[in-house]
């Protein structure tokens, strides 16, 4: 049992892992959350309203959530090698992971900030607060612990798209599972690769509760 798991290749693994799901999770929120704050200050009746705006941003961020995203990585091979230089290893499974996650992260967003009462973004219009002021001194604020709810979404959700990258070669523990575990028929390093992201996950999702609890208003 365990005979084929070489604890050394399961450590870098891992490592990878964590590299791609913590900086794509910052460059999708980077991406991610302007733009879901454009969808939302153009959308009908709010700030800054305008149709054809939101309905172009909607528009793409739709197409992009619509991909899936095995399809995805193989579409962005030529805009992968641009960007990194290569379309294998860690580095170039960050930009479709990116790509991927800002459209969907986006959307989250977008809830969260339609949440805000309407009512504290009127009171601070009527204070005569500029719209860049309402967007950080009322709705970030008042909508942190659904933006900290969906960043703990988003991450897990990396968790598992930074495993299918490992079909193309991405490196992490989805190669890792699919070079030992499918093509070899080696399943206790499978299994293994496994547990290792079903406890990532749970120490996201715990830690990410544990955020949004502390800034949930009583």
């Amino acid at each position: 049992m365990m005979e084929n798991v070489v604890w050394s290749e399961i450590l870098q693994a891992s490592y990878e892992t964590l590299y791609m799901v913590a900086l794509s999770t910052i460059f999708t929120v980077i991406i991610g959350l302007p733009l879901g704050i454009i969808l939302v200050l153009t959308s009908k009746g709010h700030l800054l309203e305008n149709r054809t705006v939101y309905q172009l941003l909607a528009l793409i961020v739709n197409i992009f959530r619509s991909i899936p995203f095995i399809i995805l990585l193989i579409l962005l091979i030529p805009f992968t090698k641009l960007i990194v230089g290569t379309s294998i290893g860690v580095d170039a499974a960050i930009p479709p992971l990116v790509i991927g996650a800002a459209p969907f992260f986006a959307r989250l967003v977008e809830t969260a900030l339609r949440e805000v009462d309407r009512g504290v973004i009127e009171a601070a219009q009527s204070m005569g607060a500029t719209t860049w002021q309402i967007i950080w001194k009322v709705l970030l604020p008042e909508a942190r612990p659904g933006l900290i709810a969906g960043i703990t979404i988003t991450t897990v959700s990396l968790v598992g798209y930074s495993a299918m990258s490992g079909v193309i070669g991405g490196g992490g523990l989805g190669d890792l599972a699919v070079r030992y575990g499918y093509q070899m028929f080696q399943t206790d390093v499978m299994l293994i690769t496994t547990a290792i992201m079903i406890v990532m996950v749970q120490v996201f999702q715990t830690m990410g509760d544990k955020l949004v609890l502390k800034y949930t208003r009583k």
